[in-house]
Order: C-alpha cells, then structure tokens, then sequence
C-alpha cells in the first residue's frame, strides 16, 4: 500500500483534508442538535443560487462503481477498459493523471477533496477547484448550442452548455481529451466521451450531483452516477499549488523498480 499512500498524499494535501474534516463535523454537529437545514437559497430573479458565504466541500469518490444510480447496475466496460482498469488496480493506481498534478478533469473534478465554489453570473456558471491544480471551469449559460466534437480542441474539461430545467442545471459537455482518468480507481475514457451532469440544490446544505457518462469507445451503453456535496458555511477557498515539493513524483518508479523521471545532474 505504500505507493497508494504516496499517491493519496500527493493528492490530498493538509488543507483539503481539513476542509473536508470541518465540513463533516459541522454537519455531525447540526444534525446532533436537530438543526432542520435552511431553505435552498435564491438570486433575486427566483433562480437557485449555487454559492453564498461559503464552500462546497467534495468528497473522495475513489471509485465509481459503487456511485451508480442502480444498486443492481455494473459499469459496462469494453474489455480495454476493464483490463486497464485491472492494470491500474495492481499497480495501487500510481500512474493516475492527477498525481502528476494534472487537472482532474470531469466529473471527477467534483469527487476530488478539495473545496470548489460556483460563481454564477447572467451567461456563464464557472466552478473554480481549490485543488485539482487549482483550476476552473466554464459553463456557458446563453442559449448557444453544444459544438461539434469534431470542431473543438480537446481540453481537461471540454466545452460545456448549461441550462435550467425548474430547479435543475443541467450541463452537457464534449471535448475531452484523453489525458485524465475518470475517477482515482482507474477507469479510462477516450476524446468520445460526452457526459451530462445534473446539479440540484434542495436546501441550503445539500448539492445533489448526477452525471450520464457516455462513450463508445471505452464503454458499451451510457451509465450514471451521483453523490451529495455537504455545504460548508463561511469557509473560503485557499491557495494549494499541487506542483510544488510533490514527493509522489519524486519517488516515483516504473514496473520494473526504476526512477520514472531521469534525475538530471547540475553541471
């Protein structure tokens, strides 16, 4: 287990922890109290808000096969992806993307243990990451339609188009490359996938999180997944920067025990 720890600390750094932690007592503590959660707060024009004095805290999905909507579903693997995923599970995950502090890309981004806030503005939703790199993500809110796959440039998070159905944002996106893994387990995914995520705030302390993955070429139907986000109150985003003194890519051997990276002598 010793590379899996390496991998989770390179990962989870102090902050994240904590917040997490924090988060997890407070709602321990008003539940222990018999506190009823607040109504689910509104922008003048009726549309949930998605933010407030506050932070969502996002758990560790380590894996999303026990996430599935269904309890009697499996996720549907081609046998690529069931061999990789093996792979990668023999070998404590040390090759995940994120580890080399890449972005975590979607939707595991909102499984990754750091706090995330939503800014919504008229046209665009954007959920900045504390960790995960410490990036963002844009969500276009304006009517426009959801691009050719074909015409995009593949990125971490790909393209992605929102809109309210009632209560519901409803994001879809296309677009991804296919340098991230789908969660820390070691699922794959290639430049097909398209996903569609479903967020609902149904009172003050709950994000409801639901995500369609669907790609041909790494799975053989479309499945779902979902988990809670715990609101934390007052709590803000703080600097985390993955890259610096990152001890996991440091130690890092391949299959054979040898150093990943050449370590390069100063002249």
């Amino acid at each position: 287990m010793t590379s899996r720890r390496a991998a989770a600390g390179a990962l989870l750094a102090a902050a994240g922890l904590m917040a997490a932690g924090q988060a997890a007592a407070q709602t321990d503590a008003a539940l222990a109290a018999g506190e009823r959660s607040r109504p689910t707060p509104r922008l003048p024009d009726g549309t949930v808000d998605l933010g407030g004095d506050g932070v969502w805290a996002l758990p560790w999905i380590t894996d999303f096969g026990e996430q599935l909507m269904h309890e009697d579903a499996e996720v549907p693997f081609l046998p690529w992806t069931r061999a990789m995923f093996e792979y990668n599970k023999s070998n404590n995950v040390k090759y995940d993307p994120q580890g080399f502090c890449l972005p975590p890309g979607g939707p595991r981004a909102l499984g990754t243990p750091y706090p995330a806030e939503f800014i919504q503005q008229d046209d665009r939703i954007v959920i900045i990451f504390e960790g995960g790199a410490h990036v963002w993500r844009e969500i276009h809110m304006d009517g426009r339609p959801l691009p050719d796959p074909g015409e995009l440039t593949p990125t971490y998070f790909g393209y992605s188009v929102g809109r309210w159905e009632g209560d519901t944002l409803v994001i879809e996106t296309v677009g991804f490359n296919e340098k991230t893994w789908l969660n820390f387990g070691g699922y794959m995914h290639t430049d097909e996938l398209r996903t569609i995520e479903r967020i609902t705030r149904p009172d003050r302390d709950t994000l409801r999180y639901e995500a369609t993955i669907d790609d041909p070429g790494a799975y053989t139907q479309p499945w779902t997944i979902a988990w809670e986000i715990p609101w934390s109150e007052g709590q803000e985003l703080a600097e985390y920067i993955c890259q610096e003194n990152n001890q996991f890519l440091l130690d890092l051997t391949d299959d054979f025990g040898n150093p990943f990276f050449k370590k390069v002598n100063p002249e």
